[in-house]
C-alpha cells in the first residue's frame, strides 16, 4: 500500500519546468504512475500551478497546456480551500510561525489525513500538526 501524502506546488511545477533537467526528472519520479505515494493536491495547489506555469516560468506553458495538465492533476483526490480551513490556517501559520499560505497547505494534508508533504518550501524533517515535510527533491539540490 502506498503512503498518502500531499504534494505542494513547487513540486507540480518542476515536472514541467525545463529549466532544471534534475529537479524536473525527480519531480516526474515522485508524481508519475510507479510513485511511492498516493497523490493529494488542493483547489489551492492547481490555481498556483496554473498560474506559475503561465506566466513564471522561463518558458512558460501554454494556457490550454496548462489547463489539460491542471485537469490530470485534479483526477487526485483534491481538498477544496473553503472559509474553515483558511482560518484555520490563519491561526496555525501564527502558531507555527509559517505563512498563511504554507499552514494552508498543511492544513489541507491534515484534512486529507496525510501524514507527509512533499516540498521544498518548508525545512526538510520538520513537522506541523500532523504532518512530516518531506523534500524530494533534496539529492537534487
Amino acid at each position: 500500500m502506498r503512503t498518502r501524502a500531499f504534494v505542494d506546488t513547487n513540486i507540480w511545477v518542476y515536472t514541467v519546468d525545463a529549466a532544471d533537467a534534475t529537479r524536473r526528472r525527480r519531480a516526474l519520479e515522485v508524481v508519475g504512475p510507479a510513485s511511492a505515494y498516493e497523490l493529494v493536491l488542493s483547489t489551492q495547489v492547481l490555481a498556483e500551478f496554473y498560474a506559475v506555469v503561465t506566466r513564471k516560468l522561463d518558458t512558460p506553458l501554454a494556457p490550454t497546456a496548462a489547463r489539460a495538465l491542471a485537469t490530470q492533476m485534479a483526477a487526485f483526490a483534491v481538498v477544496s480551500v473553503d472559509a474553515p480551513l483558511v482560518l484555520s490556517a490563519i491561526e496555525a501559520g501564527a502558531a507555527w510561525g509559517i505563512s498563511v499560505w504554507d499552514a494552508l497547505i498543511v492544513r489541507a494534508a491534515e484534512i486529507a489525513g496525510c501524514a507527509i508533504l512533499l516540498t521544498e518550501d518548508l525545512a526538510d524533517g520538520g513537522t506541523y500538526g500532523s504532518v512530516r515535510v518531506v523534500n524530494p527533491l533534496r539529492e537534487a539540490s
